[in-house]
């Protein structure tokens, strides 16, 4: 069977045993080896208050998703992920987004990423490197839902009552 290639997606905000979370991206890109996007900053979701560096990366594998899926889930803990707070912080979260295979569904793996496409830390960097990819029945491209979501809009018209 041909290799697959999947899109990952990667982020950090809390310092770990690599260096700032900067860092802690950069060494899990040099893990995962493949075509990787610049890394970027980002503001949090949620509760956390601490700055993201975000990155994605393009990796071939004969593996399945869900044993890719486990290999991305021990690496995070061997980056010393703890599982803990919904968007808290995290050493490194690491995410499967896209896979060329289609689209997957099992217990704990959604392919595509049920979110990506309203989250600019992702699709950002992921149409730096994959930017004529469209997801599973989606006629946009990465770099078009990228500029979609991120283009200027103007400020509502508000008129004034007399």
């Amino acid at each position: 069977m041909p290799a697959s290639i999947f899109l990952v997606a990667l982020g950090s905000n809390r310092c770990g045993r690599h260096g700032r979370p900067r860092d802690e991206v950069a060494a899990a890109l040099r893990l995962l080896g493949g075509h990787a996007a610049p890394i970027v900053a980002s503001a949090p979701l949620g509760p956390s208050t601490r700055t993201f560096a975000n990155s994605a990366v393009l990796i071939a594998s004969d593996e399945t998703p869900p044993a890719l899926l486990a290999r991305l889930k021990a690496i995070e803990r061997a980056f010393g992920r703890r599982r803990g707070r919904r968007w808290g912080a995290r050493v490194i979260d690491l995410d499967i987004i896209l896979w060329s295979g289609g689209a997957w569904r099992s217990p704990g793996l959604t392919i595509p990423h049920p979110a990506f496409q309203a989250r600019a830390f992702v699709l950002g960097p992921a149409a730096a490197i994959a930017p004529d990819w469209r997801a599973p029945g989606s006629a946009l491209t990465l770099r078009q839902r990228h500029a979609r979501l991120t283009r200027a809009r103007a400020a509502p018209n508000r008129l004034r009552s007399a």
